[in-house]
């Protein structure tokens, strides 16, 4: 979704691309946003798929910007048939707005709403998504991305979200059952039909010869994107999961594909080409093998504009952990299988029927009432390793709410240093990772291949 700054709106039909994009949602309109869950429809391609999940009637969920710094009033109106909460995926707020159910907040009633209030501390690329009947609302659809604006205008010609996401269709376009027991069990229920802003294979119009900000969202349930764009491309990788990045990441090929799992974003800036109607293609890796899965495509004369010109983004306010203190204070936390067993707990926010998976060898007891024990108890203001252990050959995007942490050790790979949210656990991989617990209250931690989350792999920590 497309957000032109007034400069380059004098040279892009601008009207044209948001069109195309979707809504956006913009603080300045309205210290408060009055957000409705709603059933929705929508034509992927030869026909409508019906029971969709979104905040917009007849469109993708918009994008909701807000302003570092600047506090913000979400008002949730459940308009659903059953029980839902929202979760602001990656921002450091209080835990009470959260939007876990029954960690943070009872779950929202079909008809009823929630206020959540809190001022962003971080600028940088974020997302939303329900976390009751989490697998079923992201598989229709109701996942969006949630941009906090630098306090100073950066200075890019364009801004644009991505979200990434797949959907499970049937031929006659209605949703296949987005859960699968012997996909929980390994590496997820794939969809089939690949998405960016809910369209398949769009084409984005960018001005021409100027700095255009991707940001890449992954909000899909299970798929792990291999992101590619051309060797010759001009550009570089600014921030990685919200946080302007401390150590480089190299620039994304199909020969080097940036990994990215479900939860995690990165914000990419492009000098595009001075020529319009030049085209870059935006390729995920599926093995050795690229598919397309949009296209830039410049329009305008070109606004000349030079990388040299970019400007480092600031420094978000987090605590940088006491390495010393945090080496003497690990806290293991193991992911692996369990015996199969009965479902979770039944309760407003549903239940499959199997059990797979675990943290430290008990299973998640589910999304409902009743005494549970977080993995770790945190003191806050504090700094700990928690070492993540994948004793599984399956790939886990491990996320951590309300707090940050950084990569410091992995056992089978070279760790960049930038502090994030989530972490793509590969096959068998060992990672410890550093954190300040300066965020007090119950916060969740669990793997973002949801039908893992809710078939085990989910838990909290505590900071007290």
């Amino acid at each position: 979704m497309t957000h032109l700054t007034r400069r380059a709106l004098l040279f892009a039909s601008g009207a044209a691309t948001l069109a195309a994009a979707g809504a956006q949602l913009q603080a300045a309109a309205s210290p408060t946003f009055d957000l409705r869950a709603r059933r929705t429809s929508f034509d992927f391609g030869g026909g409508p798929t019906h029971g969709l999940a979104s905040l917009a009637d007849a469109a993708p969920p918009p994008v909701i910007r807000l302003k570092q710094g600047q506090p913000a009033h979400l008002r949730l109106t459940n308009g659903l048939d059953e029980y839902s909460t929202m979760h602001w995926h990656g921002i450091r707020l209080p835990n009470a707005m959260d939007g876990v159910p029954y960690l943070t907040q009872f779950p929202i009633a079909p008809g009823d709403n929630f206020d959540y209030r809190f001022t962003p501390p971080d600028a940088g690329t974020y997302w939303y998504h329900p976390h009751c009947r989490t697998m079923a609302k992201m598989a229709q659809g109701l996942t969006g991305a949630l941009i906090v604006e630098e306090a100073d205008d950066p200075g890019f010609d364009a801004d644009i979200a991505l979200n990434l996401k797949d959907f499970r269709l049937a031929a006659d376009h209605s949703l296949l059952p987005h859960f699968t027991p012997r996909g929980a069990a390994r590496g997820g229920t794939l969809g089939n039909v690949t998405t960016i802003n809910w369209q398949v294979m769009p084409v984005l119009d960018v001005p021409a010869g100027a700095l255009v900000r991707l940001r890449f969202v992954v909000t899909d349930v299970t798929r792990i994107f291999k992101l590619a764009l051309p060797s010759e491309a001009s550009g570089r990788i600014i921030a990685w999961d919200g946080q302007p990045i401390e150590e480089p990441i190299g620039w994304p090929t199909s020969d080097a594909p940036l990994w990215m799992g479900p939860g995690q974003r990165v914000d990419i800036v492009l000098r595009t080409p001075d020529t319009e109607g030049a085209e870059i293609p935006l390729i995920n890796m599926i093995g050795r093998t690229p598919h397309q899965i949009g296209t830039l495509r410049t329009t305008g004369p070109s606004l000349a504009r030079d990388l040299r010109d970019l400007r480092p983004l600031p420094r978000n306010p987090y605590a940088v952990p006491n390495m010393a203190e945090a080496e003497k204070q690990v806290h293991e936390l193991v992911f692996g299988w369990t015996p199969e067993g009965n479902g979770a707990n039944n309760g407003f926010c549903g239940t499959y029927e199997y059990t797979f998976w675990s943290i430290n060898r008990a299973p998640w007891p589910g999304d409902a009432q009743g005494p549970s024990t977080p993995l770790a108890t945190l003191d806050r203001g504090k700094s700990y390793l928690l070492r993540l252990r994948n004793e599984s050959p399956n790939l886990h995007p491990i996320h951590l709410h309300g707090l940050l942490f950084k990569p410091v050790r992995s056992s089978l790979r070279p760790v960049l240093a930038n502090y994030t949210d989530t972490y793509l656990l590969m096959k068998n991989e060992v990672v410890d990772v550093a954190l300040v617990a300066d965020n007090p209250g119950d916060w969740a931690l669990h793997c973002h291949v949801i039908e893992h989350q809710k078939t085990g792999l989910s838990g909290f920590i505590r900071v007290t």
